[in-house]
């Protein structure tokens, strides 16, 4: 199913805060929370403002470098649940053909984030992890939280 980045929010814990990146698929009322490191949501926030900082930071170079070598990527498709451990594939056009690689969420979608690339849930791993929207709407965005300059 089809999704988008609904937000990135951090919930404050005991053990202290835990960025969460909700995924909305298109034509589900739910969402699908992936709970990240605080840098790759950091990475996301970023990307899906298009702020440039200049140097580049990790995902910015990953880009660069996909994008130096000819490709680009084309979908992120969060496929599998493994032991508690979402799993993604990245899909890549290159100009030896597409190629898929095995990907952490995040990473993925702070690719996803920067290029608009479509991002795709299968129908089970979302309904393994589907939770109310509400739960996260109270949640802190992760830019009220990490500073996000330079």
């Amino acid at each position: 199913m089809d999704a988008d980045i609904d937000a990135v929010r951090v919930a404050m814990t005991d053990d202290g805060p835990i960025p969460v990146v909700v995924l909305a698929p298109e034509e589900d009322d739910g969402v699908l929370p992936i709970f990240i490191g605080f840098e790759e949501a950091v990475s996301i926030a970023r990307g899906m403002e298009a702020e440039d900082i200049g140097r580049p930071l990790t995902h910015d170079l990953t880009l660069d470098l996909v994008e130096e070598l000819g490709g680009r990527v084309t979908r992120v498709v969060v496929s599998a649940l493994e032991d508690n451990t979402y799993i993604a594939d990245l899909h890549i056009d290159t100009p030896r053909g597409d190629t898929v690689v095995d990907a952490r969420p995040s990473d993925s979608l702070a690719l996803a984030a920067r290029t608009n690339a479509p991002i795709e849930v299968e129908t089970e791993v979302f309904e393994s992890g589907r939770r109310d929207r509400d739960e996260f709407e109270q949640l802190q965005d992760i830019r009220e939280v990490a500073e996000l300059g330079p």
